[in-house]
């Protein structure tokens, strides 16, 4: 738990020879106060106003900008910081797909900010209570934050399915879409077909097909793709793998077919990505 500000002012030696993405191992979560904060998520620039809260979750490739005139709380946390009872009211909001940029409900907004500040405090405040004390204040102060964050637009009620989705669809196949994701953030590497994801679900490619077309207007294999498409931008942009490598790591059997894929979607060849990615960095 820091500060934007004292965030840069620990890294002095920015640029950092320069700044290069980076993979998200931890959840960084920043409310900006004042300023503007810009910030590459997933190789897109976010531009964070005051008010609002930048989230980067476990798994995204992320780059920092040079530093301006942002100010505002900084909170770093692990995955599995979260009680589990508590991870599964959260999904909508931890969930590696949800908004990077959150504009919390008005009515939320000065309560949100003044928590984020009260565990701030918490956190410098080592030494002043108990460890165990100290540790359960800041595991509650952190709890609170994120359930009333989860109120944010764009994000589904905690605990309950959106009404829209419950209207087209019910609670079972927001469920079951849900449980795709989940297969699909272990499985893309190596299972690429609808088939594939229905037989680990136990159920048939029309259903889950009518589940992820209700929760998003999109069909599986499109799914499927834009997620193999994410992590080759990710590995060729901010890891610098080369295009047969992460072939190989997507469970393509040729390069070939790979960069076809690749330059079918983005317009740009695989080593015309990664050059323009390290021209961006340079």
């Amino acid at each position: 738990m820091s500060t934007v500000e004292d965030f840069f002012a620990q890294h002095d030696d920015w640029p950092w020879n320069p700044p290069r993405p980076g993979r998200a191992t931890f959840h960084y979560l920043i409310l900006v106060t004042e300023g503007e904060l810009r910030h590459d998520v997933d190789h897109v620039t976010r531009i964070v106003a005051p008010g609002q809260w930048l989230w980067v979750r476990p798994g995204h490739a992320q780059c920092w900008h040079p530093p301006g005139v942002a100010r505002g709380p900084f909170i770093l946390f692990e995955p599995d910081v979260l009680r589990p009872d508590l991870a599964r009211l959260l999904a909508p909001l931890t969930a590696h797909e949800a908004p990077a940029v959150l504009s919390p409900h008005p009515d939320d907004a000065a309560w949100l900010q003044q928590t984020a500040l009260q565990l701030l405090d918490e956190h410098r405040a080592l030494g002043r209570r108990p460890l165990d004390v100290h540790h359960a204040l800041r595991r509650s102060l952190l709890e609170s934050l994120l359930l009333r964050l989860a109120n944010s637009p764009g994000i589904a009620p905690v605990g309950t399915a959106t009404a829209e989705a419950t209207a087209r669809a019910g609670r079972g196949r927001a469920d079951r879409y849900g449980r795709f994701l989940d297969a699909l953030e272990l499985h893309f590497r190596e299972l690429h077909q609808a088939a594939d994801y229905a037989e680990l679900l136990g159920c048939s490619v029309r259903t889950l097909s009518r589940a992820a077309r209700d929760a998003t207007g999109k069909g599986v294999r499109e799914l499927i793709d834009e997620r193999r498409l994410l992590e080759a931008r990710r590995l060729l942009g901010g890891a610098r793998w080369d295009a047969r490598a992460v072939a190989v790591h997507l469970g393509f059997t040729d390069p070939a077919n790979f960069g076809r894929f690749f330059r079918d979607r983005t317009g740009l060849t695989p080593a015309a990505f990664a050059a323009r990615a390290a021209r961006t960095d340079a």
